[in-house]
């Protein structure tokens, strides 16, 4: 494929369609679901875990179907033990955080982003477990910046996975995923933007050169990019989904997405005025009604056809300048090797065992060496004790005699 000029007419991105059931089968959606599950279960006890097959489970039709799933399957994508996770962060002096008023009044915003109904107490409790999450991997990696929008990834692996977990996914992400987007300036979250047009050139070079004339940039799609869109969509099933996909994808795949959500709506694009203001307005905004599982597998076939090295050479990019695409293959490499949960179990039960023999073995040496110690220490006090009544004796016997020798004698 030329990569020099783009071809002037639509391409086809050879994704995934929608008529196929779930992980492809057809016929009964039932029977798709509880193979899909049979496989992810599969998948998870092999030794080594079957990572691909994971990722393609997270990746296909539906996802990885539920919460329970998701557990189980998230922290896998992300090479997380889920037997050796961080402590609950304290509350300690975390006012003292650069970052702790901007964190506290974002996370006080997001309001919309719990369950309708949640009662009012519980959404305060995990609203301050949201910031501690925050502050803590902060705090634990002084290289990462915060930004406005990172509570959102926080606040869906909270309501997903519980306190510890989220905290372990969320600073696995930062040093990975989402590291372009916590350097201390917007250079490299603009490098990674700049990817969305040459996708759009690629593909439908009428829309790119409508999109061109109206100047309208890729600012619109910044919030879809650095909350992996959790920030924009009012279904917390969709963004679910998206995380599924993301999680077990390349860095750069929420990137592909927003160019086959403006691709999806070239009519609506080309009948708007072209005029930046009113082309940024309509694209800001996202459809309720958006065929996800459509765009995920179109969004897949996109970065198949332009694999981002593609794109970098023809856009004139330099991925090298992103720490999230250079560290994506050892990271990758990283997730191959891991043991199914029920070995990681009985391993750590195991070292458990082996510290707890060791601290035993450790305070019985201390014993008794105190033993020792405490015996050398009686003999003294007692010799000491023993030295110090003779002589009070032996003053209280003489002061007798002085006084009434006969009277002493007879006592013995």
């Amino acid at each position: 494929m030329e990569m020099g000029k783009p071809n002037r007419r639509k391409r086809s991105t050879g994704g995934t369609e929608n008529g196929a059931g779930i992980a492809g089968t057809t016929g009964d959606p039932d029977c798709g679901r509880k193979q899909k599950l049979a496989d992810i279960h599969r998948a998870l006890i092999s030794d080594p875990v079957d990572i691909q097959a994971l990722r393609r489970a997270a990746a296909t039709r539906g996802g990885l179907l539920n919460n329970e799933m998701r557990r189980k399957v998230w922290p896998k994508l992300l090479n997380i033990n889920v037997f050796d996770l961080p402590h609950r962060p304290g509350r300690n002096g975390r006012e003292k955080h650069t970052d702790f008023q901007q964190v506290v009044l974002d996370v006080k915003r997001s309001m919309k982003r719990f369950p309708k109904g949640m009662p009012a107490a519980e959404r305060d409790a995990l609203q301050e477990q949201l910031i501690d999450i925050i502050l803590e991997v902060l705090k634990r990696n002084s290289q990462l910046h915060y930004y406005q929008g990172y509570h959102d990834v926080a606040v869906t692996l909270l309501l997903v996975v519980g306190e510890r977990m989220a905290m372990a996914m969320l600073e696995k992400l930062s040093n990975h995923h989402l590291r372009d987007f916590m350097d201390t300036t917007m250079d490299s979250t603009k490098h990674i933007l700049n990817y969305l047009m040459p996708i759009l050139e690629q593909v439908d070079a009428e829309l790119h050169d409508f999109m061109t004339r109206a100047e309208v940039g890729t600012i619109f799609a910044l919030s879809w990019l650095i909350t992996w869109f959790g920030h924009v969509l009012s279904e917390f099933k969709h963004t679910l989904r998206l995380y599924d996909f993301f999680l077990a994808s390349h860095p750069l795949m929420p990137i592909y997405l927003a160019a086959t959500i403006v691709l999806h709506r070239e009519q609506e694009v080309k009948q708007t005025e072209c005029d930046m203001a009113m082309v940024h307005h309509l694209l800001a905004h996202i459809p309720e009604d958006l065929p996800f599982e459509l765009l995920i597998g179109r969004a897949q076939g996109l970065f198949d056809c332009f694999p981002p090295p593609l794109l970098a050479k023809q856009a004139a990019l330099q991925s090298r300048n992103s720490l999230s695409i250079s560290s994506f293959q050892a990271f990758q490499l990283s997730t191959l090797h891991q043991r199914p949960d029920s070995v990681l179990q009985r391993l750590t039960r195991t070292r458990s065992s082996a510290s707890c023999r060791h601290d035993v073995r450790a305070v019985a040496g201390d014993d008794g060496e105190l033993w020792r110690q405490g015996n050398r220490i009686v003999k003294v006090a007692v010799w000491g004790l023993s030295a110090t009544l003779g002589a009070a004796v032996f003053a209280v016997a003489q002061t007798a005699m002085d006084w009434g020798p006969e009277a002493f004698l007879q006592l013995f």
